[in-house]
């Protein structure tokens, strides 16, 4: 039985600090191995990433099946129903609308005499979008390939690469592919783990590299994508799911339970917490959470998330649950409260916020828009969900006409000479000494 924490006290201390900083390590033998397989993909190319893809996805991959053909996007097609295609196309325009916001435009000021400045919006060229394959291929994470592809083609970049290994058959989910061409992906290829990050990142004979990589995966992935970080750019590691509830009197303790079980059942490293304002809630939802538990399809993976990174917490007030709530940084915070917009403005650290009795995590993950792909385990104080800016870059433009150019040669000659850089002052001495003439 889950305990329920008063705040603040030791105990409820003790456990607070044992989810927080449960962090994003690895362990050295997964470096090893993950460093192995980067290196291997790099200097062997596609020798070696067939070998990985039929060693462990299906021994029936090879160079000529690992990209889905036109034949195979017409078949899946062909079989996807009509509801998943009215479902996936309110999603897609929904997140497109979202997306779009997001869109930045070059910029140029002249409001200093003699001075131009500006900065120049790009996309990148080529983006990789990583999502993982689901339970042998049967629990297609759709949502990833929408939540990658989409705002990549928002902002404009011209080849979009996706990677999921395949199943035993050496096939890939219809409804994949089918997300995959309606959010504007340009390739798909059969392979998954470490060594499909490194195809993107090193590129082989017959992938292309790309220049961002983003998406979920699992820990090889995670700490693939670390590792080539620098080489490529990447949207974040990210690490297990994590939900916090911050809910008083009002909340209907079913709800939350069953929010709280919707992350729990990810993964056994997964956190569900709940800080709430009445001793009465935490009880009622703890009671709904044990039987709603009974009752799930992956109870075991959800107990043991609960065992070690599940918390009940009663505080003082709400004040005091968002003041903890910022101190965890959360990737998902839901707010089951009486007006949640009273509280907006003192939320400073989360991935994304649910506002209200009727907006449980599993709207996010789907429909509303804003994108699903978030920081995890506190990166949430320093990092941003994926979005627009993730594919693109910011060029910044200067020119200076002479007289801008002498107005301010001395501070540029005072500041370079300071940092004992005197190259950089001969540069612009050297423009004054022409002009003396």
């Amino acid at each position: 039985m889950m305990k329920i924490f008063e705040y603040p006290s030791k105990p409820a201390e003790a456990r607070l600090k044992a989810i927080i900083n449960r962090g994003l390590s690895f362990i050295r033998n997964d470096y090893k191995a993950v460093n192995g397989i980067l290196e291997n993909i790099r200097k062997n190319g596609d020798g070696a990433l067939i070998d990985y893809a039929r060693r462990f996805d299906s021994p029936k991959i090879n160079l000529d099946s690992i990209k889905v053909s036109n034949k195979e996007i017409n078949a899946a097609l062909k079989k996807i129903s009509k509801s998943f295609t009215v479902s996936l196309k309110r999603a897609v325009s929904q997140i497109e609308s979202f997306h779009r916001q997001q869109i930045r435009l070059s910029w140029i000021n002249n409001e200093r005499s003699g001075a131009f400045l500006g900065q120049i919006i790009n996309p990148v060229d080529a983006a990789g979008i990583y999502v993982p394959g689901g339970k042998e291929g049967k629990t297609p994470l759709v949502s990833s390939v929408l939540m990658g592809a989409i705002p990549a083609k928002i902002a404009g970049v011209r080849r979009i690469v996706m990677v999921t290994p395949s199943t035993k058959d050496g096939n890939i989910n219809p409804h994949l592919i089918v997300a995959a061409k309606t959010a504007g992906v340009d390739e798909i290829y059969k392979i998954g783990s470490a060594w499909a990050i490194a195809a993107l990142a090193y590129g082989t004979e017959t992938i292309p590299k790309v220049d961002v990589i983003v998406g979920p995966g699992n820990i090889y992935v995670t700490l693939a994508k670390k590792i080539v970080s620098g080489i490529v750019g990447i949207d974040m590691t990210a690490g297990p799911s994590e939900i916090l509830i911050i809910a008083d009197q009002s909340a209907i303790p079913e709800y939350t339970a069953a929010d709280l079980l919707s992350q729990a059942e990810h993964d056994a490293l997964a956190s569900a917490m709940l800080i709430t304002n009445s001793m009465k809630t935490a009880k009622s939802v703890l009671s709904s959470l044990y039987d709603q538990l009974n009752k799930l399809d992956r109870r075991d993976i959800a107990e043991k998330s609960l065992s070690k990174y599940g918390a009940f917490i009663v505080v003082p007030d709400i004040l005091s649950a968002i003041e903890l709530s910022n101190r965890i940084a959360p990737e998902h915070l839901e707010l089951q409260v009486n007006n949640p917009f009273e509280y907006i403005g003192k939320i400073k650290n989360a991935g994304a916020v649910f506002l209200g009795n009727y907006t449980p995590e599993p709207v996010g993950d789907y429909v509303a828009g804003p994108n699903h792909i978030l920081p995890t385990a506190g990166t949430a104080r320093f990092s941003s969900a994926l979005s627009v800016d993730n594919f693109i870059k910011k060029t910044s433009l200067i020119n200076y006409s002479k007289e801008a150019f002498f107005r301010e040669a001395k501070d540029i000659i005072t500041l370079a000479e300071t940092e004992g850089l005197s190259a950089h002052a001969d540069s612009v001495k050297i423009r004054l000494k022409e002009a003396a003439k």
